[in-house]
């Protein structure tokens, strides 16, 4: 996987072609997961739900550990979904990775969800919509196209409401396949695009920790790590909060 490079040290980790154990920090989304894997398997991964992510990322990460009997001293790098997303769930996401990345003095990569989303199904000849519920009526998009190991990225990432990126879709007039839980809640919506849409299996509904850590084991293996401060959530709008600060503003100059 990647092309053979020679050794590198993070600490007192190892970075070659073999061996390289990742961890991956996945939080943009209600399903968060963590999961443990190099460039030959994934050795384990913990998938959560119904609990905040502030009290399950650790928890599930130290569980995960144990499960699969890795010490953290094997570990060569940290790689974490930057959305988009959830707002609080990707802060939570990106520090924890931040600081487990700071703590062990190994390299850190950042990956945007929705490549996560796309990389999962990328054994299609379809054009791939990666699609995230985006909360207040929108959804959170890219498209992609495959490419021998993997995907590549058709445009930017994009945030709309349903009926626009079904519109988009109909504009381009191509077989396309979405995944995502955007493209199941919105389904009705892009089902009238007509018979050129499909629609990933449930089973892909979140970006998976999994396919995080195959997408970013070759990054370590080539050396091609984040510097720990460009490592930011991925923001496509003002969060709640933000929105409503500007109204108050807006209410009390009136």
């Amino acid at each position: 996987m990647g092309r053979e490079v020679g050794t590198t040290r993070a600490g007192n980790r190892t970075l070659g072609r073999c061996g390289v154990i990742v961890v991956g920090i996945e939080t943009s989304t209600p399903r968060s997961s963590v999961a443990l894997g190099d460039d030959r398997e994934i050795l384990g991964s913990v998938a959560l739900s119904g609990a905040t992510h502030q009290e399950a990322v650790v928890p599930a990460l130290e569980q995960l550990l144990r499960w699969t009997k890795t010490d953290l001293v094997r570990v060569g790098g940290v790689a974490v979904g930057i959305g988009p997303g959830l707002f609080t769930g990707l802060r939570v996401g990106v520090e924890t990775g931040k600081a487990l990345a700071q703590v062990l003095g190994v390299p850190i990569v950042g990956i945007p969800s929705l490549d996560v989303l796309a990389f999962a199904v990328r054994y299609t000849r379809r054009l791939i919509g990666a699609v995230i519920d985006g909360r207040r009526g929108e959804v959170f998009y890219a498209t992609y196209r495959s490419v021998p190991g993997g995907v590549v990225r058709d445009g930017d990432y994009r945030v709309a409401s349903p009926e626009h990126l079904a519109a988009e879709l109909e504009a381009a007039g191509l077989e396309v396949l979405l995944v995502g839980n955007g493209a199941i809640l919105y389904r009705r919506v892009l089902e009238e695009v007509g018979g050129r849409v499909e629609f990933a299996s449930a089973a892909h509904a979140f970006p998976q920790a999994t396919a995080l850590v195959e997408l970013s084991v070759p990054r370590f293996i080539r050396e091609e790590a984040d510097r720990l401060y460009e490592v930011v959530p991925l923001y496509l709008r003002k969060s709640d909060a933000e929105i409503a600060w500007d109204q108050r503003a807006r209410s009390a100059s009136a």
